[in-house]
C-alpha cells in the first residue's frame, strides 16, 4: 500500500521512497538504545537489591535489627534521592544536554554504591542510598529521553520500552546477584557495591557517544547535529527530518521569554500534554505494580507453599514474567499503538486485581485451597501490566512535549512517577491493615477504573508521529480544530497497515 507523505510528516514510505524502518534496521540506533538503557539497567537494580542486602544489614548492625524506623529508612531514602534526581534532571538534561546528564548520573551512583560497599554504619548506608537514588532519578529522566530523540518516529515506542526492558532485566539480576552472595563474606556489601559495575562501563561508552542529535541541533551545533542525524537515516529522511529540526528551531527562537517551570501551568497546550503524561506516570505506580510485587511471597504462602525459598524463587519468575512481558510490549507498542496498549493492559489489570481481592477476602474468612485464585490474579497481572502500563507511560513522556519543556516535563512528570511510588509504599500496609487485604486490592482494582477512563479522555495516540505533529495534536486540543482534519487524515494512515 502506497501513502502519500504529507508535508511536515515524518512517514516513511512515500511514492519515491519504500524502505521501511524497523526495530533491527539500524544497529547504530540499536547500539544507542542498549547503552542508554544501561541507566534503566541501574534504575532495575538498585530498586530490586535491597530486599536482599537488608537482611544480611540487619545481621550485621543490631540497631537496624532493632528499628523499624531505620530498615524503612535505608529502602526509603533511595525513593527520595530518585525524587530529587528527577526534579533536578529535567533542567540539567536542557542546560548540558542528555549525555552529560547520563555521565553525571553514573558519577553520582558509581559514589553512592561505592559509598554503602564501605559503610561503617547504617547512616553511612543511608547516605549511600540516597547518592544512587540521585543518579536513578537523573537516569530515569535522561534515558527515555535521549532515545526517544535518536530514534525514528516509526520505532520510538519499541526503542524506549528497551529502556523498560533494561528496568526489569536489572530487577531480574538483582535477584541473581543476591542468590550468588548469599554464602559469600561480606553478603550485603558485595550486593550493593557490584551496582557501580554497570554504571562505570554505561560512562566509558557514552564517551565514544554523541549528544542527542534534537538537542545538538536545537542547543548547540546544526553541522554536528546533521552527522549524527546522517547515521540514522537515509539522505531522503535526512533531508525530511532537517526541515522538521529548522521549524521547531524558528518557533523556539519566537519564544520571547525563557522557559519556566510555571509555563508548564501557564501555556494551555503544554499544561494538557503534562496533565496527560504525569497521570499516566502517577496511574502507573497506584494500580499496585509495587504491592503486588510485594506480596507476591505471601501470595504464594497462602497458595500452600511455606517454603521461604520458594518464595525467593517466585520471585524471580515474577521478575522474568516482568521481563518477557516488556518484549511483548516492545512489539505491540509499535504496531499496535500506545493508547490502545495502555486500555488493554488496564483491563487485565483490573481483572487480576479483583482475583487477588476475592482471594484474600475468601482467605481471610477461612475458606481453603483459595489460594490457587491468587497465584492466577498474579500471574494475570504481571502478564498485563508489562507489556502495557510498564513502557507505556516512560514513552508517552518522552514524545509528547516540545522541545524546549520536554526536560522540564520529562522530569517533573518523572518525579511524579517517584512521589506516587513513595505514597503507595508508605501507605499500602497502613491500608491493608485498616479495611483488610482483600478491600485494599479492590481499591486498587477501582483507581485502575480510573485510569482506564483517564486515558481513554486524555492520552491521544502518538503512534508513528513526529515531536512536531504530536505537538499540533495539543495545539488543536488548547486552541481549536483549524487544521484537524488534515491532522486526522494523517493519523489514520499512519494507522493502516
Amino acid at each position: 500500500m502506497t501513502i502519500e507523505t504529507l508535508p511536515g510528516s515524518s512517514g516513511f514510505i512515500d511514492s519515491s521512497h519504500d524502505k521501511k524502518i524497523t526495530y533491527f534496521s539500524n544497529t547504530y540506533v540499536l547500539g544507542l538504545t542498549v547503552v542508554a538503557g544501561i541507566g534503566g539497567l541501574l534504575f532495575g537494580y538498585d530498586t530490586g537489591v535491597i530486599s536482599g542486602a537488608l537482611l544480611y544489614i540487619r545481621d550485621e548492625f543490631e540497631a537496624v535489627d532493632q528499628s523499624s524506623f531505620l530498615q524503612e529508612t535505608i529502602v526509603s531514602m533511595a525513593l527520595v534521592g530518585a525524587m530529587i534526581g528527577a526534579a533536578a534532571g529535567g533542567a540539567i538534561n536542557d542546560e548540558y544536554g542528555r549525555k552529560a546528564a547520563t555521565l553525571l548520573a553514573d558519577v553520582i551512583f558509581a559514589l553512592g554504591s561505592f559509598v554503602m560497599a564501605a559503610a561503617w554504619n547504617p547512616y553511612v548506608i543511608i547516605f549511600g542510598r540516597l547518592l544512587v537514588g540521585l543518579g536513578v532519578g537523573v537516569a530515569s529522566v535522561t534515558a527515555p529521553m535521549y532515545i526517544a530523540e535518536a530514534a525514528p518516529s516509526e520505532i520510538r515506542g519499541g526503542l524506549v520500552s528497551t529502556n523498560v526492558l533494561m528496568i526489569t532485566s536489572g530487577q531480574f539480576l538483582s535477584y541473581l546477584v543476591n542468590l550468588a552472595f548469599t554464602e559469600v563474606r561480606g553478603t550485603w556489601r558485595w550486593m550493593l557495591g557490584v551496582a557501580a559495575v554497570p554504571a562505570i562501563i554505561q560512562f566509558f561508552l557514552m564517551l565514544f557517544l554523541p549528544e542527542s542529535p534534537r538537542w545538538l541541533y536545537m542547543k548547540k551545533s546544526k553541522s554536528d547535529a546533521i552527522v549524527v542525524l546522517s547515521k540514522i537515516y537515509d539522505p531522503y529522511r535526512l533531508e525530511e527530518e532537517l526541515d522538521q529540526l529548522s521549524t521547531a528551531l524558528e518557533e523556539e527562537n519566537q519564544r520571547k521569554n525563557a522557559v519556566s517551570y510555571w509555563d508548564v501551568f501557564r501555556i494551555k497546550e503544554i499544561r494538557l500534554a503534562f496533565f496527560a503524561g504525569a497521570g499516566l506516570q502517577a496511574f502507573q505506580q497506584f494500580t499496585g505494580i509495587n504491592t503486588v510485587m510485594y506480596y507476591s511471597p505471601t501470595i504464594v504462602q497462602m497458595a500452600g507453599f511455606k517454603s521461604n525459598q520458594l518464595a525467593l524463587l517466585l520471585s524471580l519468575i515474577v521478575a522474568l514474567m516482568n521481563a518477557a512481558g516488556t518484549v511483548v510490549g516492545i512489539y505491540l507498542i509499535d504496531h499496535f499503538g500506545r493508547r490502545k496498549l495502555a486500555l488493554s493492559s488496564l483491563s487485565g489489570v483490573i481483572l487480576s486485581l479483583i482475583l487477588l481481592s476475592v482471594a484474600f477476602y475468601f482467605e481471610s474468612i477461612g475458606v481453603a485451597n483459595i489460594g490457587w485464585v491468587a497465584v492466577l490474579g498474579l500471574a494475570l497481572y504481571i502478564a498485563f501490566f508489562a507489556p502495557g502500563m510498564g513502557p507505556v507511560p516512560w514513552t508517552v513522556n518522552s514524545e509528547i512535549y516540545p522541545e524546549s519543556y520536554r526536560g522540564i516535563c520529562g522530569g517533573m512528570s518523572a518525579t511524579v512517577n517517584w512521589v506516587s511510588n513513595l505514597v503507595v509504599a508508605q501507605s499500602f500496609l497502613s491500608i491493608a491493615e485498616a479495611v483488610g487485604t482483600g478491600w485494599t486490592f479492590l481499591i486498587l482494582a477501582a483507581i485502575a477504573v480510573l485510569a482506564f477512563a483517564f486515558v481513554f479522555v486524555f492520552v491521544p495516540e502518538t503512534k508513528g508521529l513526529s515531536f512536531e505533529e504530536v505537538e499540533r495534536i495539543w495545539k488543536e486540543r488548547a486552541w481549536g480544530r483549524s487544521s484537524s482534519s488534515r491532522l486526522e487524515s494523517l493519523i489514520e494512515n499512519r494507522e493502516e497497515p
